[in-house]
């Protein structure tokens, strides 16, 4: 007899994730940079910034624990908060030069966990576990404002 949680896709997704992320988690605590922390920095990459709505839509971390990691970021330096020309009450939050700087590194940390970690599967077989995933994630959002 089987039990529940051995078919149940949220616990599923969890010790996935769980297992998938956990050496990654490590070796970002080991360069002393907190989960959320990069989280924030990951998604700010790549773009003119974000506000902390939409941050709080793309990383999977509550609103108030998002807060203080932009907090922090920004005490480091990592990231800045530049309010908008037309509406001073909307503020983004962008990566500094050195903010910018850190996380290229990162994302080569995470890129290489990431192939690791794949490397047990064909590359169609990876690349439809992401599609899935992002499917998922798609078909879940919809109905709900959840940033970019």
């Amino acid at each position: 007899m089987s039990r529940f949680v051995d078919d149940y896709l949220l616990y599923l997704l969890a010790r996935a994730s769980a297992a998938a992320s956990a050496d990654f988690h490590a070796e970002l605590a080991a360069k002393g940079v907190a989960v959320p922390d990069w989280r924030i920095m990951a998604v700010l990459h790549g773009t003119d910034g974000a506000t902390v709505g939409e941050l709080a839509g793309r990383c999977p971390v509550k609103q108030p624990t998002l807060t203080r990691a932009v907090e922090r970021l920004e005490k480091k330096q990592l990231v800045e908060r530049i309010a908008g020309e037309d509406d001073r009450r909307l503020v983004r939050v962008t990566l500094t030069g050195k903010g910018a700087s850190l996380v290229v590194g990162l994302i080569e940390m995470a890129r290489q966990h990431e192939t690791r970690l794949l490397s047990a599967y064909a590359p169609k077989e990876a690349a439809t576990l992401k599609r899935v995933l992002k499917v998922l994630i798609e078909r879940s959002d919809s109905g709900r404002h959840l940033g970019p």
